[in-house]
């Protein structure tokens, strides 16, 4: 049958973690021909496009540093190469650096936002010309509602993060008359395997999380997916310049 992202190839960076192995998944399930970007999971990546590939979809993986200009520039031309120009951009990858503000030195502050804010201003910058030239495009940034609600040992992060929405609404501004979109999708607390090796205690943090929320159960990757895979189509083309907080309400404590 037909999916909604039929005859689109979106481009997934971070495509071997939690949030992107679910949002490659699902643009591939809806239609989509998928690059899978990634830093340095071959297995994984071959993997995941082996799994799309079974599934009856189209995909690709390409491993890239986002944080430098020429690999990025690299990763684009291999992409355009393979697949042809992309029209969606699911600007997904980053880190989590978990580190005090008295240790947070000016090499881990430099490094936090170019790890989770210029490397979506590189990539995005790569790729919106092509858009621009078609009249079609769409740019989902991925984010987090901690950009909104804050917490300790995380300034580098947070910080990149709300710099990524204003990035996102900047370009929500400059490019919607050429037919391109640009939106972010801010998970909450997403159950993920990475957590283990971030948490200590990850049941206790779960408790103290279900606290905070209205929906009482955690995050699901595929959560997060399908709202990227709505705002990647046709029918989410009148909204841009938003923050679609998937995180079960707990912004609202």
């Amino acid at each position: 049958m037909p999916g909604p992202l039929n005859g689109r190839t979106a481009l997934v960076t971070g495509a071997t973690g939690g949030l992107g192995s679910a949002i490659a998944r699902r643009l591939a399930a809806d239609g989509a021909t998928v690059v899978l970007a990634h830093l340095d999971d071959d297995q994984a990546a071959a993997e995941l496009a082996t799994h799309i590939t079974d599934s009856g979809g189209t995909a690709v993986p390409l491993k890239a540093d986002l944080r430098e200009d020429e690999a990025v520039r690299a990763l684009c031309h291999q992409a355009l190469d393979a697949l042809g120009p992309i029209n969606i951009l699911i600007s997904n990858a980053g880190a989590y650096p978990r580190r005090p503000w008295r240790e947070t030195t000016p090499a881990r502050w430099d490094d936090a936002l170019a790890t989770n804010l210029t490397s979506h201003y590189l990539l995005t910058h790569e790729l919106t010309p092509a858009m621009t030239a078609t009249g079609w495009g769409r740019i989902i940034t991925i984010g987090s509602v901690l950009a909104t609600a804050g917490r300790h040992d995380l300034a580098g992060y947070i910080s990149a993060k709300a710099g990524l929405e204003g990035l996102t609404r900047a370009l929500a501004r400059e490019l919607g008359p050429a037919g391109i979109t640009a939106n972010c999708v801010a998970p909450g607390s997403i159950r993920v395997p990475a957590e283990d090796t971030v948490v200590e205690d990850p049941q206790a943090m779960t408790v103290r999380q279900l606290a905070r929320q209205c929906v009482q159960r955690r995050g699901r990757p595929e959560d997060v997916a399908a709202a990227v895979a709505f705002l990647a189509t046709d029918e989410a083309g009148f909204i841009t310049g938003q923050t679609l907080r998937v995180d079960g309400g707990w912004i609202l404590g």
